[in-house]
Parts: structure tokens; C-alpha cells; sequence
């Protein structure tokens, strides 16, 4: 007792800090003789259903604030669909307009040309255009010699349609019947089933309407894909100098 109080002599702050270091031990010692003390309740978050009463959705929200059964997220998306229809043998009135009156005009006339220009479209070996041109007209020929119509050419024709589909990720008929009047749910659903009932209407397609279908690929791909010939490099041709005469002045 004598040297504290020699120290709080000798330093008058010393005797503070002491009455601050008495007083916190006594606050540790009366919190601790007190073991049942309850902590103060959590806020509750109120459920999905309640925090969308307001919004007038029915369906929760990402962290991002985007719904999880929106037209954002979850929603997947469509396959775009042809440029244009099946029926619609004179196209658009658009800047093609001149070139689907040509594609009319083939296919009526000259179907054999048609599909030589639109595999030559999609194919990148040169000779595209003579070997299937050539090749269509041998099966033409044939099918209305023997058979009074063309039926063996859509054997031929029908895996350019296929090919443009799946090339440009088009949508098919069966996605087309689904989306127009909800038939046909069970085969979209199935991807791999959904191929199969793809390829067998594209094959109808072109056994029912052959000339439409060659047309309406021609517009197809007239509007996605330049033809090959227009696709070649320009050549820089240089000029030489002309000479010229070194002459002295009058």
C-alpha cells in the first residue's frame, strides 16, 4: 500500500488508470455471472411469395435482381424462323425482290438449275453447280419417263434442306406446328427426336412440294450467303509510267 501510494504520489495519472482497470474487472465479472442472457432475435426475411405480392410476379429473383421464370432468365430461346414462306413465290417486296423473281423464274422452268445454284451456294468444291445440275436432271428425266412425274429428284434434293436448317439453325416444321397451335410437344422436347421429325418433314416437303421447296431455299440462301463468284480478291494491276522526252526549253 505504501509504494501505490508513493506511485500515485510520484504520477497523479497512474491512480486513473488503476480505477479504469478496476472498473472494467468488475464488468467482465458481472456479464459473466449472467449465463442465461438471450441473444436479441435475427430479422426474419419475409418468403418469395410475400416479397412478390407488390411486384405482381410469381416467381423469385436471382442476386442479380433478374426472375428465375421470366422472359430473362430460364426462357429459352427460339430458333429464327425462314425468311420467308414456303408459298410466298415471289418474295419480299425488299431489295431482293429482283432475285426472288429469278428464283420463281428457275424453279418453274428450270428446276435442275436452281438446285446446281444452290448447292453451289453451300458447297465450297469447285464443279458444285455442274455435278448436282447435271445430276438432278439425269433423275428427272428418268422419274417422268418412267413414272409421269418427278419422283426420284427429292431423293436427291431433300439433304440441302436439311443441311440449310441445321447450317443457319432455322426452325423446323415441327417447332413451327408447336409454336402455332401447341401440336407436336413430345417430339420438340427430345433433341434427338426432335432431328428425326425434322429431316422427315423436310423430305415431305420436298416430295409434296418440290418446286416451292427449291424456291424457298433459293431465297434462303440468296439473303444469307453472297455467290461464290462475287467472293473473288481484287487484282492490283500497276501501270508503268508513260516515258517521258527530256527537251530543253526555247
Amino acid at each position: 500500500m505504501a509504494s501505490a501510494e508513493n506511485l500515485e504520489e510520484s504520477s497523479p495519472l497512474l491512480g486513473k488508470v488503476v480505477e479504469n482497470a478496476d472498473e472494467k474487472d468488475t464488468h467482465r465479472t458481472s456479464t459473466a455471472a449472467k449465463p442465461d442472457a438471450v441473444p436479441p432475435p435475427s430479422p426474419v426475411r419475409k418468403d418469395a411469395a410475400e416479397e412478390n405480392k407488390g411486384t405482381g410476379g410469381d416467381y423469385g429473383w436471382t442476386a442479380d435482381g433478374l426472375p428465375v421464370d421470366g422472359s430473362v432468365v430460364g426462357e429459352p430461346v427460339g430458333r429464327p424462323q425462314w425468311e420467308t414462306g414456303l408459298c410466298a413465290c415471289l418474295g419480299r417486296h425488299d431489295e431482293f425482290c429482283s432475285s426472288d423473281l429469278e428464283v420463281c423464274l428457275l424453279g418453274s422452268v428450270a428446276p435442275c438449275m436452281l438446285y446446281g445454284s444452290n448447292a453451289e451456294r453451300l458447297g465450297t468444291t469447285p464443279g458444285t453447280f455442274a455435278n448436282h445440275c447435271m445430276s438432278y436432271s439425269g433423275l428427272y428425266l428418268i422419274g417422268t419417263s418412267f413414272f409421269g412425274w418427278n419422283c426420284l429428284a427429292p431423293w436427291f434434293t431433300f439433304p440441302t434442306r436439311i443441311r440449310i436448317r441445321r447450317t443457319f439453325n432455322l426452325e423446323g416444321n415441327c417447332e413451327a406446328f408447336h409454336r402455332s397451335c401447341g401440336c407436336c410437344g413430345l417430339c420438340v422436347e427430345d433433341e434427338v427426336q426432335r432431328e428425326h421429325c425434322e429431316s422427315v418433314c423436310d423430305f415431305a416437303t420436298h416430295v409434296l412440294c418440290h418446286t416451292c421447296a427449291l424456291c424457298q431455299e433459293g431465297r434462303e440462301l440468296r439473303r444469307r450467303i453472297p455467290h461464290p463468284g462475287f467472293n473473288a480478291r481484287p487484282v492490283l494491276v500497276m501501270i508503268p509510267p508513260t516515258e517521258q522526252n527530256m527537251g530543253r526549253g526555247v
